[in-house]
């Protein structure tokens, strides 16, 4: 039983503790740039169109193109950070019932409670269903590293038997729980650190790739081979110039998964010291940071570097033995760009591949760690909101005596993370279905706050036109055409592209039916309205 001062601790809420520094850093946390590179890669590289052919050449478009709706939507996050500073843990909850509440026409007041309940779903899809992939991505590292030295998976293969995968899955999200619980100063200390390491790691990356391909040490092919076999880009402009519309579009569903967390900082705002002008700032600094630098440059250079000296060993579906080369190996590697580093430490820098290769694997654990973090912090935090405007179970809204965290939500969080992270190790079909099912909550969650900032800025003084309609308008058009994509993937793409779409349409109809259930169950206990008169 808490004693008096941990009972205070826990009615008095949390503490306003964090800078612009502590805010932009926890958003950073959430997009580490080099554990992107490393887990995605090989996603991006995997997809294939409606014709069966990769998507992966127009891989770097689609990142771009993905950095367009991100900072369309980041403004209009920051915006209403500015307007709503105290949001505090309710983040686009939050911003959904006041721009409805401060309007003068009584009529608006009715849509708030249905607005907010959008939002919230929304946010749990996306929040919620994010660790788990983190968790199924560090299960994979591991299997990675432990491949590294030799461990086989039981069928000869290079990583670690399923049923260890999924021990690691489940102690590695205990992990993270145990940290989220003692508070997020402990946790900005710990990101701080991961991202300096991350930043670094990826420097050393984007330097080595560009150099390798410039000096070609072992008379590396770039473009394509004799027999015509596409394995790498050929020129400079083959990865800046998308080759096809739909396969930017493609690739820019997984992308996303990239870039999300700068709207993390809007959470924050009950633990910032002047959230109103931390907030707003650390929303666009964390993605300037991240994306606009970090990643346009690692998977420029990642690109650049991809040719037919890039080998995996594998096979095919009747079982004979297959040599991929090129983008192929990226795409039925565990890790390519574990296999690229390693491959540029042996050619140019005398033999230190494999050292590389597991200190580079070590320093994505620990930005997997970060990102991982970082987002339950985020995800209990919304849940936390909701519960205390009983809109969520109760249970959600418990704070620890001690340090003053939504500890129940936490460790409900862990379970879930646990549970799809052990689903998520099975194959990668299933692994690409969660993320895209994470990304369609943001996709619809990011549209959500596009509308809400037309909506709020509406009749105030401060209105800019610019800002406040044209910036959310074209975020909300990008991030609809994103849903669009996602829904054209589950039922015309055919294909692993098609079971990946189904999965994540299943996980966010199931999520619909359970939100669905629960406000109707809690609005007749509660005798309340959805739609209130004015």
């Amino acid at each position: 039983m808490a004693n008096a001062s941990e009972q205070d601790v826990a009615d008095s809420g949390p503490k306003r503790t964090l800078g612009l520094t502590g805010v932009t850093i926890n958003a950073m946390a959430l997009i580490a740039p080099g554990a992107f590179l490393w887990i995605t890669f090989q996603l991006q590289a995997a997809q294939s169109g409606p014709d069966g052919s990769t998507t992966g050449f127009d891989m770097w478009q689609g990142m771009v193109f993905a950095l367009i709706i991100a900072f369309l939507t980041a403004l209009s996050y920051s915006q209403m950070a500015k307007i709503y500073p105290e949001a505090g843990y309710g983040s686009a909850y939050y911003f959904a019932e006041k721009t409805f509440l401060d309007k003068e026409e009584s009529q608006h007041h009715r849509w708030a409670r249905g607005s907010k309940l959008v939002t919230g779903w929304a946010a749990h899809l996306f929040y919620w269903v994010y660790p788990g992939v983190m968790v199924t991505f560090m299960a994979i590292l591991v299997s990675y590293i432990a491949g590294l030295f030799g461990a086989t998976d039981g069928s000869g293969n290079p990583g670690l038997p399923l049923v260890v995968n999924i021990g690691v899955a489940i102690l590695f999200a205990l992990g993270v729980g145990f940290v989220a619980v003692r508070g997020i100063n402990g946790s900005t200390l710990t990101n701080l650190i991961i991202n300096v390491v991350q930043l670094t790691s990826l420097v050393v990356f984007s330097a080595l790739a560009i150099i390798y391909r410039l000096k070609n040490p072992d008379g590396a092919t770039f473009g394509a081979l004799a027999d015509g076999t596409q394995v790498g880009h050929a020129t400079v402009g083959s990865i800046l110039i998308p080759h096809s519309l739909s396969s930017v579009l493609f690739q820019s569903t997984l992308a996303i998964l990239i870039l999300v967390g700068f709207e993390s900082c809007t959470a924050l705002g009950a633990e910032a010291k002047n959230p109103k002008h931390s907030v707003p700032r650390g929303v666009l600094l964390s993605l300037i940071i991240q994306g606009l630098f970090a990643y346009v440059i690692g998977y420029f250079a990642a690109n650049f570097a991809v040719s037919d000296k890039l080998v995996v060993q594998g096979t095919d579906a009747s079982g004979a033995a297959v040599t991929y080369v090129g983008m192929a190996a990226a795409a039925h590697s565990q890790a390519p760009v574990g296999d690229m580093i390693r491959l540029f430490g042996d050619t140019l820098l005398g033999g230190i591949g494999f050292g590389l290769a597991v200190t580079m694997a070590i320093t994505v654990a620990l930005a997997i760690f970060g990102t991982t973090l970082s987002c339950i912090n985020t995800a209990v935090r919304v849940s936390y909101a909701m519960a205390k405007d009983q809109e969520m179970p109760e249970i959600l809204g418990l704070m620890h005596g001690r340090f003053a965290t939504p500890s129940a939500a936490t460790w409900m969080l862990v379970g879930i993370s646990a549970l799809i992270g052990a689903v998520g190790v099975y194959s990668i079909v299933t692994q690409t279905g969660l993320g895209i099912a994470s990304n369609l909550g943001t996709f619809i969650l990011y549209g959500l706050i596009c509308i809400w900032t037309i909506i709020a800025f509406n009749g105030r003084p401060d209105r800019n036109i610019f800002l406040h309609v044209i910036i959310p308008v074209l975020g909300l058009l990008t991030n609809v055409l994103m849903v669009i994509t996602i829904f054209y993937l589950a039922f015309a793409a055919g294909g692993d592209s098609s079971k990946e779409g189904y999965i994540a349409l299943g996980v966010a109809a199931a999520w619909a039916i359970v939100s669905i259930v629960y406000i109707v169950i809690n609005t007749g206990r509660r005798q309340r309205v959805l739609l209130p008169a004015p």
